[in-house]
């Protein structure tokens, strides 16, 4: 059984808040786990079925159950969560290689909230409520777990992600109703971005896109596209001075002269180096 997932409101920063639960964010996909008459069907968040990718997460629950959750995967290099691993495991589709994948390195499901149990729909009761019948299940199975949470002290956790170089974190409200399908500012997500200067190199000529370079040595590497976060009053500062800086063009892009440099926010960078969701924020004198 498919339930439309619960989505998120952002905040622009960490919070203290009594009325308030805050959990790790977990840098995965959002999975919703349905087990009906001993079947166990996994879903993503726009109702794809991907039960067959994940063979490790099929068992360990008794229940008639639907779990709402992120799967992730850790990067054996470096012991830490990377949706780029997960990327890569979700691409796979021969059963052979899937099977390989789940016995060497298994991907993990954090159940964050439950909403239905036994056959009954718990989506109508207060969030706290639905934390205290989740935890009171154990799955028998390594790969499958339950998200820790905090209450009152948002700021402090948001201090420890950071210094874990984790993804951010999420506030929900104790009394909150699970809002299937739509997003709701009773949960609220806060990203542990991180503040890079860039230079921006060029632009595409048809969708809007401004490519981004980071100085490394005494050059200038590529590292992605700067789309998001770009108000009118930036583009006009832009397009007002770029024509004069110009320094070629190749298939849609126009090249500039390394001079206008920028402040973005990212999420962190990709393993070829590249920002990853970059964010504008502002130009640099």
């Amino acid at each position: 059984m498919f339930i439309s997932p619960m989505l998120l409101e952002t905040a622009k920063e960490p919070f203290d808040s009594s009325h308030h639960i805050f959990e790790p964010k977990i840098d995965g996909h959002r999975m919703i786990f349905a087990q009906e008459g001993g079947e166990v069907r996994l879903f993503t968040r726009h109702a794809n079925d991907v039960t067959t990718k994940y063979p490790e997460l099929l068992t360990g629950i008794e229940e008639d159950i639907v779990l709402d959750g992120e799967v992730a995967q850790v990067d054996p290099k470096t012991g830490l969560i990377s949706i780029e691993a997960l990327n890569d495991r979700f691409q796979l589709r021969r059963t052979d290689k899937i099977a390989a994948a789940a016995a060497s390195n298994p991907v993990n499901f954090i159940a964050f909230d439950i909403l239905r149990y036994r056959g009954k729909d718990l989506r109508h009761l207060p969030l706290m409520r639905r934390k205290e019948i989740l935890a009171g299940i154990e799955p028998r199975n390594p790969n499958i777990s339950i998200i820790p949470y905090v209450e009152e002290k948002g700021i402090e956790l948001f201090r420890s992600i950071q210094e874990r170089n984790m993804e951010g974190i999420v506030a929900k409200e104790k009394s909150s109703r699970y809002a299937t399908g739509r997003r709701a500012v009773k949960w609220q997500k806060i990203i542990n971005w991180m503040n890079v200067e860039v230079v921006i190199t060029g632009y595409r000529r048809t969708k809007f896109g401004w490519l981004a370079s980071i100085r490394d040595g005494s050059g200038l590497r590529p590292a992605g596209m700067i789309e998001f976060g770009v108000k009118p009053s930036h583009k006009n500062t832009f397009y007002a001075v770029c024509k004069s800086i110009e320094t070629g063009s190749y298939k849609e892009f126009v090249h500039l002269e390394p001079i206008l440099k920028a402040k973005v926010k990212t999420r962190n960078f990709t393993r070829s180096g590249m920002l990853r969701d970059a964010v504008f924020v502002d130009f640099i004198a």
